[in-house]
């Protein structure tokens, strides 16, 4: 069964205007440049691929002369979503990542590093920047520190660029504001969020390598293997940590280790290490945290723990899942490539046999290799040869056999005699860069590639893909259909800049037009300020005067976690008062980003000046203070009864003698003699 296509217009565009691939005449030629005009009634074949290879099928107007054989159904499909489309355009499609850029804490009026952002383009067509910015309250503090993206320009179709951002705090605090780029892509715009912490004084800034961790499938009543967690200080202050504790529901089957310790400081741009092991005793999920409470200006760390308990499975994979030697000579040394074998299982790994099956050309290199039991999660390299010994092509499968199973690879090559060029990697195990801070870059990884055969070589193939390819960065002199000669050499460029926190993978490929495919995997640990609460309060102070109006302060969260608030304390004559729309009852939390209005009333009980404050307070011992103050208007001290002066209830004489009463009287008398004098109209 065939697969559904999503139909390419824009292909359909270029077929329908040039001709099919492999050369030929355009639809353009006899049903003009645009099918709008509906020259021989084209447009029945609008998003209709049927229609069009049914009058290829009946040769009308000469188009199975054409086209027979040379459109496939792709081809059918895609100028048909033309026909019907024929306005459609390339358009660009922008992304930024990653999503948040945290600076830690700085000292007032000091820049600290920059962070940086990437600008990608994912789409067809040229993305052109119009601004580049920074927006949000604290704008003032961030700025933009160069980069390679600049307003005005354009990003090619699958091209980058990057945006340098510093901070630069104006006052102490919590600050935040948003990266803004204007551009011709969906939406308009992208941002980034920015946050930071600016400092009166010197203070210790907390990051993690991670914010969690998945022990996986551990098996049952068997402790894990370690997983470490890095905390750093990039403040400009000692760290000290006041607890390392492990909390939640299965908090108990965790352990910890590590030289991270309480009341051991740490000093500015130093760093620890924690380690967590966990031994589930039943089937199942499992879950629990790990948190640190420190002095750092951005406050404590949790990290979640989870995974699942398991029965004990032995299991194992390989990467590359295939070796690829493309040609070699007959006769000249053994070509190597290197096989990673790596533990997948939750029980240690013992490898009883590694060997070669099939063509006598390749074999498993001399001396032992992968001898060691290997814990889950860990690996071990093999070394591939390929000699030929006549000319064609080979084929054998390494087979490692290991107590549960077995892994396989396919291997591959051929022989000959002629002349070919012998693509060689300085690198031949994986290429690891560290820990990163996220938004930052590690330092170039130079890897070369040489030739030391006799004919030229060119790269078909030179990507870096995998779960977290984009977080890796290709770079260097080599290039996709680059020609290396004989005795030459590139170099290929990889830098690592995390998107997010914690372990993060990928492979360099690289293929030549011979056939010889390298892999090689790349691993970098992104590290990440810890988040950190902010409360904004507006506003943060008020004064009542006299009015005994109710006021309603604002809170929002313009940090990067959620603010647990647990109590208001209130002093002085005023008091919290219920509204259905204001903030939710005490305790409750208060997301990032999020909003509410806390409602405040004053309610004094004597005519005096007075004052007192709220003061919110958080999980962790964070807290926060609104000012207030008022003023009761005096109270006379005996007030005079109420009187009804005057001659009624309209009057506004004091004396009796009001002119309504004299001028109602003579009108009374008046209507009297009226009526005696017509008594037949009364």
């Amino acid at each position: 069964m065939s697969q559904a296509h999503a139909a390419d217009a824009l292909h359909g565009k270029t077929l329908y205007l040039n001709g099919p691939a492999g050369g030929g005449t355009a639809c353009a030629r006899c049903h003009t440049a645009s099918p709008t005009a509906n020259v021989s009634k084209i447009l029945s074949a609008a998003n209709n691929p049927a229609a069009i290879s049914a009058a290829i099928a009946a040769n009308k107007g000469g188009m199975g002369n054409l086209y027979a054989g040379k459109l496939s159904d792709v081809d059918l499909a895609d100028i048909a979503a033309f026909i019907g489309n024929p306005g459609v355009s390339a358009a660009p499609a922008a992304s930024l990542n990653p999503a948040s850029l945290a600076f830690s804490g700085t000292l007032l009026g000091q820049a600290s590093g920059t962070l940086a952002a990437t600008l990608a383009n994912t789409g067809p067509g040229a993305l052109n920047i119009d601004t580049i910015g920074v927006t949000g309250a604290a704008a003032a503090d961030f700025s933009i520190a160069g980069g390679t993206c600049a307003p005005g320009g354009a990003v090619a179709a699958g091209a980058n660029c990057t945006v340098l951002v510093s901070f630069k705090p104006s006052v102490a605090g919590a600050r935040s504001a948003s990266l803004a780029v204007a551009h011709n892509g969906t939406g308009g715009s992208s941002s980034v969020a920015l946050s930071g912490t600016g400092s009166a004084a010197p203070q210790a800034t907390i990051g993690v390598s991670a914010t969690s961790i998945n022990f996986g499938a551990l098996a049952t009543n068997a402790p894990s293997a370690p997983h470490s967690i890095t905390l750093n200080n990039s403040g400009q202050s000692a760290l000290t940590f006041s607890s390392i504790t492990l909390a939640g529901a299965n908090g108990a089957i965790f352990t910890l280790g590590g030289d991270c310790a309480v009341n051991k400081p740490l000093a500015g741009g130093a760093s620890c290490a924690l380690t967590v092991a966990a031994q589930p005793t039943a089937s199942g999920a499992f879950a629990g945290s790990l948190t640190v409470a420190s002095n750092a200006a951005n406050g404590n760390v949790t990290i979640g723990l989870a995974g699942s308990g398991a029965s004990a499975t032995a299991a194992a994979s390989a990467t590359p899942n295939a070796l690829a030697f493309g040609s070699q000579t007959i006769g000249n040394a053994a070509t190597t490539q290197n096989v990673t074998l790596t533990n997948s299982g939750n029980v240690a790994l013992t490898f009883s046999s590694i060997a070669v099956n099939g063509a006598a050309g390749f074999s498993v290199a001399p001396g032992s290799h992968c001898v060691a039991a290997l814990a889950p999660g860990a690996s071990c390299s093999v070394p591939v040869l390929f000699a030929p010994s006549a000319n064609g092509a080979f084929a054998g499968t390494l087979v490692a056999t290991f107590n549960g199973g077995a892994v396989q690879v396919a291997v591959s090559g051929a022989g000959t005699t002629a002349a070919v060029a012998t693509p060689t990697l300085s690198d031949a195990g994986p290429i690891g860069f560290g820990e990163i801070q996220v938004g930052k870059s590690a330092a170039p990884h130079t890897t070369v590639l040489r030739n030391p055969g006799t004919a030229a070589l060119t790269i078909a193939t030179l990507v870096i893909d995998g779960a977290n390819g984009g977080d890796f960065v290709l770079g260097g002199t080599c290039a996709v259909n680059a020609t290396v000669s004989p005795a030459g050499s590139c170099t290929i460029e990889t830098t690592f800049k995390p998107g997010a926190p914690g372990a993060r993978a990928a492979s360099l490929l690289l293929v030549t037009n011979g056939g010889t495919q390298f892999s090689l995997p790349l691993t970098g640990t992104g590290t990440a300020i810890a988040a950190a609460p902010a409360l904004t309060l507006t506003p943060q102070s008020f004064d009542f005067g006299a009015s005994a109006a109710s006021k309603r302060f604002t809170l929002t969260n313009a940090g990067t976690a959620a603010i647990n608030l647990s109590a208001a304390t209130l002093s002085g004559p005023f008091t919290r008062v219920n509204d259905a729309s204001g903030c939710a009852a005490l305790p409750f939390a208060l997301q990032p980003g999020a909003s509410c209005d806390l409602v405040i009333g004053y309610t004094p009980a004597a005519s005096s000046a007075s004052s007192g404050s709220v003061v919110l307070q958080a999980d962790g011992g964070a807290n926060w203070t609104i000012a207030l103050a008022g003023q009761a208007a005096a109270v006379p001290a005996n007030p005079a009864p109420a009187q009804n002066q005057g001659g009624g209830g309209c009057s506004s004489v004091r004396d009796g003698t009001d002119p309504m009463l004299a001028l109602l009287a003579l009108l009374a008398a008046g209507v009297l003699i009226w009526r005696r004098r017509n008594p037949a109209q009364s």
